[in-house]
């Protein structure tokens, strides 16, 4: 029987085909083998001592007329951040966040709501690198901004954490691969070399502790106390 040229390319053509696939399977195969693999996640977590502190404070002013609450309360500003100046912080570590002016409002049963005046307030975050001077610094803004200042938060925290991560991390890994030995182990296996690494870093949220005005007691001492800085990994393991 004769087959016809064109016959002849489509029988070649599927052989090939099929000797394709039968080398993707055998690949596939293969390569299934190798990934066999075991999936761990773990966390590192080390105390860190806070290296900065935030400082939350509201310079804040009422007159009969909004551009006298306003004056007043920039000259107190003014004054704060003469002081902030002179204990060592750095412009760029003062930050405005709010500035409002806005009407006020007494309310009495006999007279209903009053217009008592304009209220000016502005907001500052201020950021203490060298954490043992807060008090210090918190002393020096009370004092200057008087009667028109309050300070409504003080946050110790770890500003850099390069170090503390990369114990975290040691910590993270090293646990991760600890759980893999032991999940091999279990199951017989031979634990081989680590081919997937997935990292997320979670510092604590420390509270905030309140900060009081100089007192006869003593100048002003913040606690800086020690949080947690974290550091989780998922991690996959090749095993044979």
């Amino acid at each position: 029987m004769k087959i016809q040229l064109s016959s002849k390319k489509s029988v070649i053509a599927s052989i090939a085909a099929l000797a394709l696939i039968g080398t993707v399977l055998t690949t596939s195969a293969a390569s299934a083998v190798d990934t066999r693999y075991i999936s761990v996640s773990a966390i590192g977590t080390v105390k860190v001592k806070p290296d900065a502190v935030r400082i939350n404070l509201t310079v804040s002013n009422v007159a009969l007329a909004s551009k006298d609450a306003l004056a007043t309360a920039n000259a107190a500003s003014t004054k704060v951040r003469a002081a902030l100046t002179a204990n060592s912080i750095a412009t760029q570590y003062i930050r405005s966040t709010t500035l409002t002016v806005f009407p006020e409002y007494n309310y009495t049963q006999d007279k209903g709501t009053v217009l008592i005046g304009y209220r000016a307030s502005q907001t500052f975050e201020v950021i203490v690198r060298a954490a043992a001077s807060a008090g210090a610094v918190v002393d020096a803004i009370v004092a200057a901004g008087g009667d028109a200042l309050a300070v409504d938060g003080v946050t110790p925290f770890v500003y850099d954490n390069a170090k503390a991560s990369e114990a975290a991390r040691v910590v993270a890994v090293k646990s991760a691969q600890a759980k893999a030995a032991s999940y091999a182990k279990l199951l017989s296996v031979k634990l081989g070399k680590i081919i997937s690494l997935d990292e997320s870093s979670a510092p604590s949220n420390p509270g905030i502790l309140m900060a009081m005005a100089k007192s006869d007691a003593g100048a002003t001492q913040i606690d800086l106390g020690t949080q947690d800085l974290s550091v989780s990994v998922s991690t996959k393991w090749l095993i044979s």
